[in-house]
């Protein structure tokens, strides 16, 4: 049974490691190369259902995703509470996290050029949760975060 047990874990090892070293395909990264020529600092991760490109462009940190098939999905940055348009800080005055403390801010591209703006808030240790609004200041999501 030790010995059962033992290939298991090995295997499940080994699977989850060859899992982390997939090569992002040539296609992913000329769809991004293309998208984003000034990009510079480029680290990958495979996301097994996506592929991730986090880089700096200027001064600001940028997080792009991908299919597999080079399709880009959305780009993602951080931003503050200032640069958050009015309707988006309506959106969050008017929503039942309006008193919960705001920690992050995030500017979110998709394609059609569509906006979201994901906002981090948190009402305790515990209880913290991710906002998603569209451009008009309609919350469309809020999930828990860890």
């Amino acid at each position: 049974m030790k010995k059962i047990l033992l290939f298991l874990f090995l295997s499940a090892g080994i699977t989850t490691a060859q899992a982390q070293i997939r090569k992002i395909p040539a296609v992913v990264t000329e769809a991004f190369k293309n998208k984003y020529p000034a990009a510079a600092n480029v680290e990958w991760k495979d996301k097994l259902t996506a592929f991730m490109a986090n880089f700096d462009q200027g001064s600001a940190k940028f997080e792009a995703r991908f299919s597999s098939k080079g399709e880009w999905q959305q780009t993602e940055h951080a931003s503050t509470e200032a640069d958050l348009p009015a309707p988006i800080k309506d959106g969050l005055a008017k929503s039942k996290y309006a008193d919960w403390k705001a920690t992050s801010f995030y500017i979110r591209d998709l394609p059609g050029n569509k906006t979201q703006y994901r906002i981090g808030v948190e009402k305790s240790d515990l209880q913290k949760k991710n906002l998603l609004f569209s451009s008009d200041g309609q919350l469309l999501k809020d999930s828990i975060t860890l």
